[in-house]
């Protein structure tokens, strides 16, 4: 299996697993809105119009499908939920559609999902696999995301749902956000500082996603998830360690991030412990 197309290939993990790819010798293509030749070959899709280059599958040996909207960029209007689902829902569908319509020698997707899967408070105990999903916004989202995915099995390929939480890198995502603050001396534990934080560095995930295409063997649902959970003061202390910063100011009061974020403060108010179990065996 050495050809590789990725969607959201320009995003943070994508940029980071096309490198490890074309280090480990695949041939790899992304799916985006402009055509282009640099590092990899961009072919064209338009989920407005559902249109995807037919070209892009050619002699495509597996799909990594990372595209989808970032929860934690903008508040939670009515029309940004429904541009989370629907960049999910969507692209996910649009692939689904053009891989049965046409000829094509595709045998497995890989879909980095959601973590949120089990909602954003589940008690704390560790989630695995098996368990229930969650009835918040997130969580349905990403159960509508991953019954589109399962579609994919009706067509002889191989599904492999990974569940990340916060994955972590010193190129950006949500590491750059909580570090802002923290190296300008207002860094503050949220809240009361025990709500959970799972995480995973940029590498393990992509290093997951790769074992994820090259073993044959998994399929399904796997936490992409490091083995120690640890709590939102636990996490503010190391990083202000890391950084030489302390921590001068108060715990910020929940209320404080809902007037400021509104729904979206749920995403550090509340939190997950997922397990890695499944993952560690594989």
């Amino acid at each position: 299996m050495k050809n590789i197309l990725i969607t959201g290939g320009s995003g943070m993990i994508g940029e980071r697993l096309t490198d490890q790819l074309l280090q480990r010798g695949y041939h790899v293509s992304h799916l985006g809105r402009r055509k282009s030749d640099g590092k990899v070959t961009t072919y064209v899709w338009d989920i407005d119009r559902k249109y995807v280059d037919p070209e892009a599958f050619r002699n495509v040996d597996a799909i990594v499908h990372l595209a989808g909207a970032n929860i934690g960029e903008k508040r939670w209007t009515r029309k940004r939920k429904k541009e989370i689902l629907e960049s999910r829902i969507d692209t996910t569908r649009l692939l689904y559609n053009e891989l049965k319509k046409q000829p094509h020698a595709v045998k497995s997707v890989v879909c980095a999902a959601g973590s949120s899967y089990y909602g954003l408070d589940n008690g704390g105990k560790l989630a695995e696999e098996d368990d229930k999903p969650g009835d918040d916004f997130l969580a349905i989202v990403c159960q509508l995301w991953e019954r589109e995915l399962d579609k994919f099995q009706e067509l002889g390929l191989r599904v492999v749902k990974l569940r990340a939480s916060i994955v972590l890198s010193s190129n950006g995502g949500a590491l750059k956000k909580m570090k802002r603050p923290t190296e300008l001396y207002v860094g503050a534990v949220l809240a009361s500082g025990l709500q959970p934080m799972t995480w995973i560095h940029i590498d393990d995930h992509c290093g997951i996603i790769i074992k994820s295409l090259e073993d044959s063997s998994m399929s399904g649902a796997y936490n992409s998830v490091a083995p120690n959970p640890v709590t939102n003061e636990q996490f503010t202390k190391e990083l202000a360690s890391v950084l030489h910063r302390p921590i001068l100011l108060p715990h910020a009061p929940a209320f404080i991030l809902r007037i400021v974020f509104g729904e979206m403060a749920t995403l550090v108010l509340n939190g997950v412990r997922l397990s890695s179990k499944k993952i560690i065996r594989a």
